[in-house]
């Protein structure tokens, strides 16, 4: 299969991922089969693509014309078997190995032969993924940065058995996406992960030490390393439940110490302050 065989993509999960994959697919061309638990998830997902799609209007990147055609490309429903003439499957479900386990083999026995089998996985090994199909040398990881419909990155991750067809046609797929992909191996965190997750890591350790106050931490990397936001106003929009569960996934795969998750981090996950998402993280968002 080469891209321009490509005709529908299915996406499964319709969360902040899912629907941003949806909505990208949709915009540029592609029929889109998203796939939900429960039509309130649906109901949820279709209702963000069309907020998202309405600022590009009014950013006058897209014409309405442009975004009503993007939605009716999009078929949302409950029904898994849908997905059984795609010619791509995107997973985006909960970063979970039960819940992925589970999802793999009920496309592996329901999507046609051949068919692109991806995960948008951040942290769960590819090789472990692809292994919950019969057809490992399809499977790949396709790791989309949030918000999707702004971000260019794709990191594009080969498992043991990924073949060099699949990972052509991934990386050619996410061109076609008006993406700019990165061919990565199969290790933990990738990259994007493994890099940035321990900088975060290592301001809360710079918080909880007393080294500086968190106002102070974010300062200096934004206007000293010009990064966009500071590391810990960062983790508060990311969540501090998913910084803290790729720290894990870190620690676990390499027994490094210098992986280690903060003890403060811990702590704020356990007290519930896991961000924008609770209101409350580093920084409090409730008055926002």
């Amino acid at each position: 299969m080469e891209t321009a065989d490509i005709n529908k993509i299915a996406v499964i999960g319709g969360g902040t991922m899912g629907n941003g994959i949806a909505h990208v697919c949709a915009q540029t061309g592609y029929d889109v089969v998203l796939i939900e638990r429960e039509e309130r998830f649906l109901e949820r997902a279709l209702a963000s693509i069309a907020r998202n799609l309405d600022r590009m209007v009014k950013k006058e990147k897209i014409t309405s014309q442009d975004k009503e055609q993007a939605i009716s490309r999009i078929r949302a429903t409950t029904e898994f078997g849908e997905i059984a003439d795609c010619d791509v499957v995107i997973e985006a479900v909960f970063e979970e190995r039960g819940v992925k386990r589970e999802v793999w083999r009920a496309v592996d026995q329901t999507v046609k032969a051949g068919a692109l089998l991806a995960s948008n996985t951040s942290t769960i090994p590819i090789t472990e993924l692809a292994a919950f199909t019969e057809r490992p040398a399809d499977f790949i990881g396709m790791h989309f940065m949030n918000p999707v419909p702004v971000m260019k990155l794709v990191e594009v991750i080969r498992g043991l058995e990924t073949s060099d067809v699949a990972t052509a046609l991934t990386m050619s797929l996410a061109e076609q996406l008006g993406k700019v992909p990165v061919e990565v191996n199969d290790y933990p965190g990738f990259i994007s992960n493994r890099i940035l997750m321990p900088m975060i890591n290592e301001a809360v350790y710079a918080v909880m030490e007393g080294v500086a106050a968190l106002e102070a931490v974010d300062s200096v990397m934004k206007l000293g390393m010009n990064h966009p936001m500071g590391p810990l106003t960062l983790a508060d929009f990311i969540g501090l439940d998913v910084c803290l569960a790729i720290m894990e996934v870190l620690y676990d795969g390499f027994r490094d110490s210098k992986y280690r998750p903060c003890p403060l981090l811990r702590k704020m996950v356990a007290a519930g302050r896991l961000g924008r998402k609770s209101g409350r993280g580093f920084y409090d968002y409730s008055a926002r």
